[in-house]
């Protein structure tokens, strides 16, 4: 039998993520500017590093999290879509949850592969085509739950938030 609604550790580790996640994708200036430097030879300052380093913690954070988070998933379980979604839109959001487990998972590794170990393919596509699909993945996601909170009036954002499922 699933839950009525996500666990607290369930919420705080989606909220955390998802501020993590944010900023990374928000300012990864520190990042870009020690792999312009690397990429033109140029010497790069303890600063720099440093800088680099904040964009990578985060996403090393974010990839422990995201184990953290599969392994409640799968002890706790998670709540079943609304019986007013359509089939159809059921299975959407059934894929766009897993791609963005496959990302949370993929983005750090990749990240990690670049910055530690000099694959520069992964660095391209980290922030390149990685990203991009993150933010469209973050987008339908978001938007999901507000059709389901404004449109079908659900409990779906409720579970998620305060866990109410009145």
């Amino acid at each position: 039998m699933s839950p009525l609604r996500y666990s607290v550790p369930q919420r705080i580790l989606h909220w955390g993520m998802a501020l993590l996640i944010f900023f990374n994708l928000l300012f990864p200036g520190g990042m870009e500017h020690w792999n312009s430097l690397v990429r033109r030879g140029e010497t790069v300052t303890p600063e720099d590093v440093a800088s680099a380093n904040i964009h990578a913690y985060v996403g090393i954070a974010i990839l422990a999290l995201a184990v953290v988070r599969i392994i409640l998933r799968l002890v706790q379980g998670a709540p079943e879509p609304p019986v007013e979604e359509p089939a159809a839109l059921r299975l959407l959001a059934k894929v766009t949850h897993g791609l963005l487990y496959v990302f949370l998972l993929a983005m750090p590794l990749g990240g990690i592969a670049a910055y530690y170990f000099g694959v520069e393919i992964a660095g391209e596509l980290h922030g390149g085509v990685m990203k991009l699909v993150l933010w469209l993945l973050i987008v339908a996601h978001v938007a999901g739950a507000l059709v389901h909170q404004f449109y079908w009036k659900t409990n779906v954002l409720a579970r998620m938030t305060h866990g109410r499922v009145a």
